[in-house]
């Protein structure tokens, strides 16, 4: 199947980004920014996606949208939240981790993840690397991140990570981050990134897009 084609398919099927799932309406100021690290904190223990984005929702709707916010939160208040999400079993532990990167946040950046991004200084590696100086925040979730981010933070562009590329290959599209971007308008890139992730997890999605 041509490229294009399996890339317009990946898309229209599984193009919804975590972000926007989340709720975040994304932009480069220090909110949306910030609730995608707390999505990046969830996602980065051993359970379903869907259920750390559901619990991010409920940090949202519990007013918990700033790290400030998060910070004057009381521990229980951030478990209350993620159990009504039936985030189990990490939930005390993670709104351990959520307090702490909060403070961070606010003590490291003046809660502006834009200065973290100004330190980098337009190094990726850098950046990676000042985003797993957060509690819980490694490898996996700091390439979350980036690839969640890179839709208003350009010096990131094209930005697939291990999985993304994983799956494009299972597709029979290229794994290069520069190919996979040729292949979709840029406002539709990161929708591709994560769209190659969720077909990758989503059982026969692959022999299906392959298929046609």
């Amino acid at each position: 199947m041509d490229a294009k084609r399996t890339a317009r398919r990946v898309l229209h099927d599984y193009g919804e980004t975590y972000a926007h799932q989340a709720g975040i309406r994304l932009a480069d100021t220090p909110a949306p920014l910030y609730q995608v690290l707390v999505l990046c904190v969830l996602c980065a223990a051993p359970i379903r996606t869907e259920t750390a984005v559901a619990a991010a929702r409920e940090l949202f709707a519990a007013g918990l949208r700033t790290p400030r916010a998060m910070a004057r939160a009381t521990w229980q208040d951030r478990v209350d939240a993620l159990g009504r999400a039936h985030y189990r079993r990490y939930d005390e532990s993670t709104a351990t981790a959520l307090g702490d990167g909060a403070e961070l946040v606010l003590d490291r950046w003046h809660g502006d993840l834009r200065a973290l991004r100004r330190e980098a200084g337009g190094d990726v590696q850098r950046l990676r690397g000042l985003l797993r100086e957060v509690p819980r925040i490694g490898p996996t979730a700091a390439d979350i991140f980036c690839r969640e981010t890179q839709g208003v933070w350009p010096e990131l562009r094209p930005f697939f990570d291990t999985r993304a590329r994983r799956s494009a290959s299972a597709l029979g599209l290229p794994r290069s981050p520069g190919a996979l971007a040729g292949l979709v308008a840029p406002r539709d890139l990161v929708r591709l990134a994560d769209g190659l992730v969720r077909a990758g997890r989503a059982p026969g999605a692959v022999e299906r897009l392959r298929a046609g």
